[in-house]
């Protein structure tokens, strides 16, 4: 027996291999590079269908035998759960395509604000004789001095934590979601509030989803509560931060560095405060800002799990009917 998979609108310009690979035996991949080039029959007659963007109406309610959604990626706040579920058909996620790079990715951003490694080139082009200054470090401490704060312990929260202890850092994790003992698992902290955790942290990474609840849940009220000299990083998803909270406690030096790979608008807004400031390099946020774009999960392994991984995880449901990474349980009422 061969399975239909669906790609109705495919991100990647390029060779379709990886998809099909992923099919094994069992599976055919149909591809189309937008919805309105999906024909009636493939529609109908698909058995799984994988797609970044959500399906709209007309096209949702003709998909009579869809028995399971994928979506390669690790957000799924675009797509509606809830319906699929009433539908039932499982919407599953891909989400551990890029916990390593993700992971290192925080790292790094951390480590190039408190080592002066952007800092310290940016003002050596200016001039190299007489801006080498080696004593210089304007937010560096000795990493094992510090305590580093982290919201959120899934799978990349997890993976950070692993890094920053093999810098001999103090790890304290928030997570009300999280069940008792896995601070004990790896040898780190528990607190029970975002202003604990900022309050005795010295760099706070966020790695939490996007949800009603977790929008713009690091806002005035928790950055008000930072400890002196603190530099946040968030590789996680942009509208967890209250951009314009953000920008008051770095213009009021409540934050001292910051490191974003994502913003709550995306490409970013150039006309916001913030983003304004970072771009003409305003003297009060020099040197203080990072921004990537949304670039952290990216290697050609990443891309190749994440490619890979969303056929495997549909054939893997159609063949056997073991279904891994479902997002939508708890509104599923009847499988298909």
């Amino acid at each position: 027996m061969s399975f239909r998979v669906l790609y109705p609108a495919m991100r990647w310009p390029e060779g379709r291999e990886i998809e099909i690979a992923s099919m094994g035996d069992t599976g055919k991949a149909e591809f189309c590079n937008s919805f309105d080039e999906v024909t009636g029959d493939q529609w109908a007659n698909c058995d799984a269908v994988i797609c970044v963007l959500d399906v709209p109406e007309p096209y949702r309610s003709q998909m009579k035998k869809c028995r399971i959604f994928v979506t390669p990626k690790v957000g799924f706040d675009n797509l509606d759960a809830e319906g699929w579920g009433e539908l039932g058909v499982p919407l599953c996620n891909v989400p551990d395509y890029g916990t390593q790079e993700v992971a290192d990715h925080a790292m790094a951003l951390m480590l190039s604000l408190m080592k002066g490694i952007t800092f310290h080139t940016r003002e050596l082009k200016k001039d190299p004789r007489g801006l080498w200054r080696p004593a210089l470090n304007p937010f560096g401490k000795r990493l094992s001095a510090c305590v580093f704060g982290i919201v959120g312990l899934g799978r990349i929260g997890t993976a950070v934590a692993l890094r920053a202890k093999a810098f001999g850092m103090d790890v304290v994790f928030y997570d009300p979601y999280l069940g008792n003992g896995a601070d004990l698992a790896i040898g780190v902290r528990r607190v029970h509030s975002l202003e604990e955790l900022f309050g005795e942290s010295d760099v706070v990474s966020l790695h939490l989803p996007l949800s009603e609840e977790t929008e713009k849940l690091i806002n005035a009220e928790v950055l008000a509560c930072s400890k002196p000299g603190l530099i946040l990083i968030n590789t996680a998803r942009g509208p967890v931060i209250d951009l314009d909270a953000l920008h008051d406690a770095l213009r009021d030096d409540r934050l001292r560095a910051v490191g974003l790979d994502v913003l709550p608008e995306e490409p970013a807004d150039p006309e916001h405060p913030l983003i304004k400031a970072w771009a003409a390099s305003e003297s009060w946020i020099d040197h203080r800002l990072l921004i990537t774009p949304h670039s952290a999960f990216f290697t050609p392994e990443s891309v190749y799990d994440m490619r890979y991984k969303g056929g495997e995880i549909a054939l893997t449901y159609l063949s056997g009917g073991r279904l891994q990474n479902c997002v939508n349980e708890r509104f599923l009422s009847n499988r298909r």
